[in-house]
């Protein structure tokens, strides 16, 4: 790996370290180099705060070596003014002279102006180093700028002879099947945090009566969606107790709403498909990526339109026999883990890696 490569390995690691905090924008770390020496770091922290470029310029002790230095910067710096002022004047402003960027920007706001604006402004730039990586780094932004809707994960456990749960009419009559292990639903609970929003279907809110928390992981609930055509989720539910917004789609208004105040329904037609229009909705309720949790039938219909990009198999060592058959999905297998008695698969969509 050559030198260069190294230093925008590096933009990427520290881009990493937005993982869960961005929201809607992308993950982008930014390495400053004088004379071989890394003199300046950043990454974006956080939604609304400065930019990976500011915080690495704002940590160069010796402004004078901007001057003479290269900015290395895993996405093209933006041109527009958002919630913070245009990274790539910035750069023209400061004197950095050179500027080495992994992979334009999807955003049609930005895409290629950041780089006209900084050759305007007289500074050398090259695209294209790690552009593979950069692009696999910050997926979800690409799925959500390329195809207007939220980043689409998948996510089930499943018996090792290839059931999700008993054959159950009701969370009175037999309690789920208990396929996952404490650390699996830990792990679980880590993903949730890193993802915007979680779906289930009336079924399972009905069965289950899950809270759809990341209680069991630090970080940030995910909004909990919910499919609720006839309006038949008990008011006292735990997806109502408060803890995190939830968001019912119906096919009428219900009324009165449950009495927390962090719960909206939204109206849809379901004469028409519903996931395009549920995935179309929340893309404008600035929910970029989605957790799809269960059931069966709803997870079969994201795999039968081919509306994922990534999905979570877990598959334990318990026997059911019998029960809800767990859907069957392909994909390119990224990865898979051993964790206490149950494997877990990790695919993503060919059609995403594709346009990757």
């Amino acid at each position: 790996m050559s030198i260069q490569s190294i230093y925008m390995e590096r933009s990427l690691q520290l881009a990493r370290k937005g993982a869960g905090f961005t929201g809607s924008n992308p993950m982008v770390g930014a390495v400053i180099v004088s004379h071989d020496r890394i003199i300046g770091e950043g990454y974006h922290h956080h939604y609304g705060g400065p930019h990976a470029e500011v915080n690495a310029i704002d940590s160069v002790r010796e402004p004078s070596l901007l001057s003479d230095a290269t900015l290395y910067v895993s996405l093209e710096p933006c041109s527009h003014y958002g919630k913070t002022p245009p990274c790539a004047a910035l750069i023209v402003a400061r004197g950095i002279p050179r500027v080495v960027v992994a992979v334009t920007d999807p955003n049609p706001m930005v895409s290629g102006k950041g780089i006209t604006m900084m050759r305007a402004g007289g500074v050398e730039v090259t695209v294209g180093l790690l552009e593979q990586e950069a692009r696999e780094l910050n997926r979800v932004f690409f799925v959500n700028q390329l195809y207007k809707r939220p980043y689409v994960t998948l996510k089930w456990a499943e018996s090792h002879d290839g059931y999700m749960d008993h054959l159950r009419s009701s969370l009175q009559e037999r309690a789920p099947a208990m396929i996952s292990n404490p650390l699996t639903q830990t792990i679980v609970h880590k993903l949730r945090t890193q993802l915007q929003g979680i779906l289930v279907g009336t079924n399972t809110a009905l069965l289950d009566d899950p809270q759809l928390t990341s209680r069991k992981w630090f970080g940030s609930h995910p909004t909990r969606i919910v499919i609720d055509r006839e309006n038949r989720i008990p008011s006292n539910a735990a997806l109502f107790n408060g803890m995190a917004p939830t968001i019912l789609f119906s096919a009428s208004a219900r009324e009165p709403l449950p009495a927390t105040a962090q719960v909206k329904q939204i109206i849809i037609d379901f004469s028409k498909e519903t996931n395009r229009q549920i995935l179309t909705h929340l893309y404008n309720e600035q929910i970029h990526s989605l957790l799809v949790e269960g059931g069966a039938t709803l997870l079969n219909s994201f795999i039968g339109l081919d509306l994922w990009d990534e999905a979570y198999v877990e598959q334990s060592e318990i026997m059911l026999y019998s029960g809800v058959k767990a859907p069957e999905i392909q994909g390119e297998m990224i990865e898979a883990k051993n964790y206490a008695g149950s494997m877990q698969f990790h695919l993503k969509s060919k059609i995403t890696r594709n346009f990757l």
